[in-house]
């Protein structure tokens, strides 16, 4: 409970870091860092995969708008806040591309190879805790809400229901999708670390999908996801 208050405390911190120029002095940065980062965190990599890109566009949006390119963004963002915070980060892909070998000719042998070279990347990590961004979508345009899928590896439960219940009290009280264990995803069934896939959102209902295209509600997405995984760091390194 004391974590939990702790980190009520922590978010609206976070939102007004994300607003801070980029552009600030270093020496600035590194101590807001050491103030915000957890005692006793471990020097983990989280590993931002930002779903799909290149010809691989993932699911349109209800206004045509390309999953590829907001897992970008969502993703970027997600890359700059938990630098700022002190954690080391690496990301699976940092433009619109795919992440295929040169010779993968057909769009099967480019998908294939895409999945291969982000499990490789994950697993040639040094300590690695792994966060897939995509975006959902369904037929019946309904249907709403974030929801964190996690791999079978030790942790990745815990690092599934932090994040789950920040993205549920930041974003939407009202949404009451629970996590699930991965059946099928190829990354988290793969990777050897603890892994995540959060699905920011259905692309095709409308109001949700206005939202996602902000920079406002990719922001607080951003601040819900840096607050879990600093949650889970502080978790994992046990008392100070």
């Amino acid at each position: 409970m004391e974590i939990r208050k702790q980190y009520a405390m922590l978010l609206p911190l976070l939102i007004l870091a994300v607003t801070i120029v980029t552009a600030a002095a270093s020496r600035a940065v590194t101590l807001i860092s050491e103030v915000m980062t957890p005692p006793g965190t471990p020097r983990t990599t989280v590993v931002i995969d930002p779903g799909h890109g290149g010809e691989d566009g993932g699911a349109v949006s209800c206004t045509g708008v390309r999953e590829s390119l907001l897992n970008l963004a969502v993703g970027r963002r997600l890359e700059d806040l938990t630098l700022f915070l002190g954690m080391r980060t690496r990301m699976t892909r940092r433009s619109d591309v795919s992440v295929c070998d040169a010779d993968a000719e057909t769009v099967s042998e480019k998908k294939v190879s895409d999945l291969k070279n982000r499990v490789r990347m994950v697993n040639g990590t040094e300590d690695p805790i792994l966060i897939s961004i995509h975006q959902n979508m369904f037929q019946d345009a309904k249907y709403a809400g974030a929801q964190v899928f996690y791999a079978g590896t030790e942790g990745s439960q815990t690092l599934a229901e932090l994040l789950q219940r920040n993205l549920r009290e930041s974003l939407d009280p009202e949404n009451r999708r629970e996590i699930k264990k991965s059946l099928t995803v190829y990354l988290l069934n793969k990777v050897q670390c603890p892994a995540v896939l959060v699905e920011c959102g259905f692309l095709s209902n409308p109001k949700e999908e206005a939202l996602l295209r902000t920079e406002d509600y990719q922001k607080k997405l951003v601040c819900a996801l840096a607050a879990g995984l600093s949650q889970y760091l502080t978790t994992r390194a046990g008392p100070a």
